[in-house]
């Protein structure tokens, strides 16, 4: 899932955030810990040359149309 923009784990917030498909992703934000559509973030912050990703330690599914 791809969000618009360049977001550190230092400035993830919680919130529902809308990918660039038009989904919304709930994320949360507790203990230090951070979620997204109940998946953990398990390794922040890998920078590629086209932006940032958070490895997550399950797949996120679209949900059924």
């Amino acid at each position: 899932h791809v969000l618009a923009g360049k977001v550190l784990a230092k400035g993830v917030q919680a919130g529902f955030p809308k990918s660039v498909a038009g989904l919304t992703l709930p994320v949360q934000v507790a203990a230090g810990k951070v979620s997204v559509g109940g998946s953990t973030v398990v390794q922040a912050d890998v920078e590629a040359s086209n932006g940032v990703i958070h490895v997550i330690d399950t797949v996120i599914l679209p949900p059924n149309s």
